[in-house]
């Protein structure tokens, strides 16, 4: 088996794995009021439920960079399938509650293994631009896993189909990853003395690192903090919620298949500072705009979104190199935990500014207007952003990598 091949089997593994990710998010999603009615579930319960993807995720991801380099992706991606497997298998023959929130969490326990297995695996594989292109590549499966899920949630429901039958579709992905992986060989870490856990934290207490880690708090919830309201927000303004989602998360896909020369033309830096400027330039027209120029408001949005979270990882792979698979995870972690932790404030916000416009307003538009003074607050984080990445780019100006153009031979047998 040529190295090529093998190398083309395992990252379209990876992609099937995260589209298992992004079809957990979506489907899951779709099928929320039928859980409800099924289980005689109320909002809160609901709720807790959905917190149980979010809570598996960073723990596993970050518990799985720790052990990276002592396990291997192998049996990192082999409990993401059990994980899986076990999530699935128990919400489909869920008997309650307490079932559904325990599923739950094994999903997204396997939804974080498949993070810090495939992303230093991914690192491992391709250097340099060829680097950032394929873990834009890889990442551009959840935006674009979230869209065929939602669809495919849509056509199920309207056709009146069981949920049941919905969390089955989860498994044909899972499947094809685990067939995909079988058998293969998985790649040995291309810099020295990554493997080290104390050379990891060496390079995860520099100024650098903590600098981007920072960063990725504010990336993450600029991309879901927005993505997570903007749909009920909008839909007070005469938008269609499944249209926004769908612009957003189509182009976002799209830009990120794309990624690869446009990262290399502006380098890592350029890109985030220019994804924080549409950003910006995206939430704050949600803010102000109604009817079609919310379509308008999703095309800056999804362009300034696109790139933040592949390139983030593949800076710190790329730039902080020693900080090894433990780095990556740690980043990806902060962003998931960066979105969980700032939800409740944003629905904080609605509320406040519900309460103080209650008086002039009612109905749909205290609704819409609540929704958009939030909206505008939310622009705090990708300005930010703008002044950080602004730094960061003079910062760097003068330390561009040079890229390495040997090809890694793949070493390690999964038997």
């Amino acid at each position: 088996m040529t190295l090529d091949i093998n190398r083309t089997r395992l990252f379209n593994a990876s992609c099937f794995a995260l589209i298992t990710t992004a079809f957990s998010f979506s489907i899951r999603a779709g099928i929320l009021p039928q859980l409800g009615t099924s289980f005689n579930l109320t909002a809160e319960e609901l709720g807790f439920i959905n917190s149980m993807w979010f809570i598996g995720f960073p723990i596993s991801m970050i518990i799985g960079g720790l052990v990276y380099h002592s396990v291997g992706p192998k049996t990192i991606m082999q409990i993401a399938f059990l994980c899986h497997t076990l999530g699935i298998l128990l919400t489909i023959y869920a008997g309650g509650y307490s079932t559904l929130l325990i599923s739950t969490l094994f999903i997204g326990i396997g939804n974080g293994c498949t993070e810090a297995a495939c992303n230093p695996m991914i690192a491992d594989m391709y250097t340099g631009a060829q680097m950032n292109k394929m873990l834009n590549r890889f990442h551009m499966w959840f935006p674009g896993g979230i869209v065929i899920g939602s669809l495919v949630s849509k056509f199920m429901t309207d056709a009146g189909l069981p949920w049941q039958a919905q969390i089955w579709v989860i498994m044909i992905p899972t499947v094809l990853y685990a067939f995909l992986y079988f058998g293969q060989t998985f790649p040995q870490p291309r810099v020295e003395g990554v493997t080290s856990l104390a050379k990891n934290f060496q390079a995860m207490v520099t100024p650098l690192f903590l600098f981007i880690l920072a960063c990725m708090a504010l990336t993450a919830i600029s991309e879901f903090g927005p993505q997570q309201w903007v749909g009920l927000i909008m839909s007070k303004s005469g938008a269609s919620p499944m249209l926004i989602l769908a612009l957003v998360t189509g182009l976002m896909a799209v830009g990120r298949y794309f990624g690869g020369p446009i990262i290399h033309r502006l380098d890592q830096t350029g890109v985030l500072l220019g994804g924080a400027i549409f950003a910006t330039i995206g939430i704050y027209l949600f803010s102000t705009q109604t009817g079609a120029m919310a379509y308008v408001a999703a095309i800056f949005f999804a362009i300034g979104v696109c790139y933040f979270w592949p390139t983030m990882i593949g800076f710190v792979a790329e730039r902080i190199p020693l900080s090894g698979a433990l780095g990556m995870s740690i980043v990806g972690g902060m962003g998931m935990f960066s979105t969980a932790i700032f939800q409740p404030i944003i629905g904080g916000w609605i509320d406040s500014a519900k309460t103080q416009l209650s008086g002039s307003l009612s109905g749909d538009e205290l609704e819409l207007a609540a929704g958009q003074a939030t909206l505008l607050r939310m622009t705090t984080f990708p300005i930010i952003l703008v002044v950080a990445f602004t730094l960061l780019y003079i910062f760097m100006r003068n330390r561009r990598v040079t890229y390495a153009t040997e090809e890694k031979v793949l070493q390690q047998p999964n038997l």
